[in-house]
């Protein structure tokens, strides 16, 4: 089965790299018209240049998840969605003990406010339209607690409740709401972290581990179970979270 996007129009935050950039390829290929977000908008630019050159129509969006002068900019130019995904994060290693509270409220800005924006700029002309749907990128994270992961880990949880209540709220109002719950995922970064270990190899396969297929996901991956939330098949689903993670929530298993 192919899921089709056509006819609609997508807007992904987050969409200059990694797992963002894959949603904003995977949408364009299924015939929807991109528009990559992004704070750093050359990046943006880059991921709908590789839109373009695979056939598909997008445009790029300069966007601070942090700024509301951003996001009344960003509705101006784009007043109607059809889709939407709040992807824009970022991660944060430390304990209670060791992450400052300056750092909590940094990655709460970004990854549970940043969605929040997110969501109030487009939602309502969602609802007002009685449709649309929205994919929200949360993380195992959000599913079960992680080591020296404290700031990152609340934050998940965080935006899992969002997704959860808001699409309680808005259940009979034709918009859907869910989350895809990444594990490990091999993105641009990660592979960067990788190449810092004097054995990469051997870091991967720690880092993979902790999923039972003993592998880290892909970005297309990650896009391909976006893709199947955000279309029409997937009309009987809302406030689900969707792990896509290689096993690693299912249960106990081991990990060497």
């Amino acid at each position: 089965m192919s899921f089709s996007l056509a006819s609609k129009v997508a807007l992904v935050t987050g969409a200059g790299s990694g797992i963002g950039e894959a949603i904003a390829l995977r949408f364009a290929r299924a015939g929807a018209l991109v528009w990559a977000a992004d704070v750093n908008e050359d990046a943006a630019r880059n991921t709908i240049r590789l839109i373009r050159e695979g056939g598909g129509e997008g445009e790029a969006l300069r966007l601070d998840v942090t700024s509301d002068a951003d996001f009344v900019a960003a509705l101006a130019r784009v007043p109607i969605v059809d889709v939407l995904v709040a992807n824009a994060g970022i991660g944060h290693v430390g304990t209670v003990l060791t992450t400052s509270v300056a750092d909590f409220e940094r990655i709460l800005s970004v990854n549970v406010v940043g969605v929040l924006r997110t969501l109030k700029t487009w939602m309502p002309g969602m609802v007002e339209r009685k449709r649309g749907a929205v994919v929200i990128t949360g993380s195992t994270a959000g599913l079960e607690g992680l080591v020296d992961r404290f700031a990152y880990t609340a934050s998940k949880h965080a935006v899992v409740g969002m997704m959860r209540c808001a699409a309680l709220d808005h259940a009979t109002s034709g918009v859907r709401v869910n989350a895809v719950c990444p594990g490990r995922v091999e993105t641009p970064f990660v592979k960067a972290r990788l190449r810092e270990y004097p054995d990469p190899e051997a870091a991967y396969r720690e880092m993979a581990s902790t999923q039972a297929q003993r592998r880290m996901g892909t970005p297309e991956e990650i896009a391909n179970a976006a893709l199947f939330l955000a279309s029409d098949e997937a009309s009987f689903i809302t406030g689900a979270a969707l792990a896509v993670d290689g096993g690693w929530t299912a249960g106990m298993f081991p990990q060497k």
